[in-house]
């Protein structure tokens, strides 16, 4: 409850969309395996930025 309002990090939001495009690859991997690709490297970027971002801190 206390937590309701409470925003979130850079990090976090970073986490949750690599997360994410990490799920609709595989997902789509199963059907289109260049769209699965595709989504894959997108999560990659992301695992990079996050990395940075653990460096700074």
């Amino acid at each position: 409850m206390f937590g309701l309002f409470k925003k979130r990090s850079q990090l976090e939001k970073l986490e949750k969309k690599h997360r994410q495009l990490l799920e609709e690859a595989f997902r789509l991997s199963k059907v289109n395996r260049v769209a699965g690709d595709a989504k894959y490297a997108e999560a990659q970027h992301i695992q990079e930025q996050i990395d940075l971002l653990q460096k700074q801190n």
